[in-house]
């Protein structure tokens, strides 16, 4: 028996799918069908994936073409499938042409012709209306997003508000479809969906307004400083049936998703402490340091409070912050949180440096995330015998952007969608944001 083995995502089947695997059928006897899980996807960077793995096995399935169907979930899953399965042909489509030829020291490989005209990127395309998007305020992050946006289909980014109007054009230069726009109000009503990008004291009525104008809103952390602001907004977002979303992009790493899933799992046991550092000295410190709220909590607080939240799914019983400060700027922040019968530490500095490292203790043993860990990739799970130490590495493409605005853009599409981030997280970590906006908190002299 000649067996012949194929992979693809298989979203939206359509007959182009189907002549290719008629095709890979017909080059042997018995065909091995490879639907790429969801989260596979997501780590090569494939975020337009409409249906789930589930729905996309069953449409393959029901074409009666696949002998045996498969779940590729890793990078160097088919060497190790050809071996296992005995496989004597791998194919593809023509557009992969040479990127296999390294499978053929294990059986043969054959690149098919595709049917010209159609795709799965044209289907959903057409499927869904295109989101325009708009962007408040080009410093920080507007340029990076920007980026990751061009990535991903179903979205345009159409229009773009900054109070500075030199900044403004700079920033509009080269972006094409870009347009400028000479208010807040003129850029939401220009657009379906905005990003704020500005500072957290201005986000409160800035949400309202776009919220009023009829626009879904992804928001750069802290969304809110007050639980008066969040609930309003909230209740804004409800009557008008529209997305309000807090960009933590940390959130929508594949690691960061893994990581919590063995945490809830249990795999470390009953999570006892927490301890998490984050900090970054800029370049431009002088210029930094004379905005508040771009101070050691302000600025990595919704981040570092991140696996907290998360993990203990409760309120904070009691929070103590120390503060290093001068002239109402935050440079370093340490914080010990107790929840009922855990604890959690966090070390933010802005201006100050410390080790960004994660440590997520258990009764079994802890999970260990090297620094940067708010942009992971590799992480281990550790315990009293050394040698046992499981390690785990999951790929990201970019600087993570794409999974974060690839999830707003998906919540935006589907009402029913859970977000991952959810609004009693956010209240949350707003409370201990505005504990601190109050300061409430022990302040100490740079």
């Amino acid at each position: 028996m000649k067996k012949v083995i194929t992979y693809g995502t298989y979203d939206l089947l359509h007959h182009g799918h189907i002549a290719l695997l008629k095709r890979a059928k017909a080059l042997g006897d018995y065909l091995i069908v490879g639907v790429t899980a969801d989260g596979f996807d997501k780590e090569r960077g494939k975020l337009n994936v409409s249906q789930s793995l589930a729905e996309r096995i069953e449409n393959v399935r029901q074409t009666g073409i696949a002998d045996q169907i498969i779940v590729e979930e890793y990078e160097g899953q088919k060497i190790s499938d050809i071996q296992k399965y005995g496989v004597d042909i791998f194919t593809v489509g023509s557009d992969w042409v040479g990127q296999f030829d390294y499978l053929s020291e294990y059986c043969q490989v054959v690149y098919l012709p595709r049917t010209r005209g159609i795709s799965s990127t044209v289907l959903r395309a057409s499927a869904k209306p295109c989101i325009k998007m708009g962007i408040l305020g080009v410093e920080g992050m507007a340029e990076r997003f920007y980026n990751a946006s061009k990535v991903i289909s179903g979205m345009e980014m159409a229009a773009v508000f900054d109070e500075d109007p030199q900044k403004l054009m700079k920033f509009c230069r080269g972006k094409g479809k870009m347009a400028p726009m000479e208010s807040e109000t003129q850029l939401f009503t220009e657009c379906d969906a905005v990003f704020i990008n500005s500072s957290p004291a201005l986000h409160h009525q800035q949400i309202l307004a776009a919220l009023d104008a009829g626009c879904h809103v992804i928001c750069n952390p802290p969304m809110f400083l007050s639980i008066k602001a969040a609930g309003e907004c909230y209740a804004k977002a409800d009557e008008k049936e529209l997305v309000l979303f807090e960009g933590i992009k940390t959130l929508y790493f594949p690691a960061f998703e893994h990581l919590l899933l063995l945490v809830k799992s249990g795999r470390i046991g009953t999570v006892k402490d927490i301890d998490v550092s984050c900090s970054q000295v800029p370049e431009d410190m002088d210029v930094v340091s004379k905005d508040k709220y771009k101070g050691s909590f302000y600025d990595w607080g919704p981040t570092a409070l991140l696996p907290i939240i998360k993990t203990y799914e409760t309120e904070c019983v009691d929070c103590q912050l120390i503060n290093f400060e001068t002239d109402d700027f935050s440079y370093f922040t340490r914080g010990l949180l107790r929840y009922p019968n855990a604890t959690a530490a966090v070390r933010l500095g802005k201006g100050m440096k410390v080790e960004g490292e994660l440590i997520i203790t258990g009764t079994k043993g802890y999970l260990y995330v090297p620094a940067p860990w708010w942009k992971p990739e590799y992480f281990e799970i550790r315990s009293e015998d050394l040698r046992n130490v499981k390690k785990y590495f999951y790929s990201y493409e970019g600087d993570g952007l794409r999974y974060m605005i690839y999830s707003f853009l998906h919540i935006v599409n589907d009402s029913e969608r859970v977000p991952l981030h959810t609004r009693a997280e956010v209240l949350r970590t707003t409370r201990l944001l505005e504990k601190f906006n109050e300061g409430q908190y022990t302040t100490l002299e740079m």
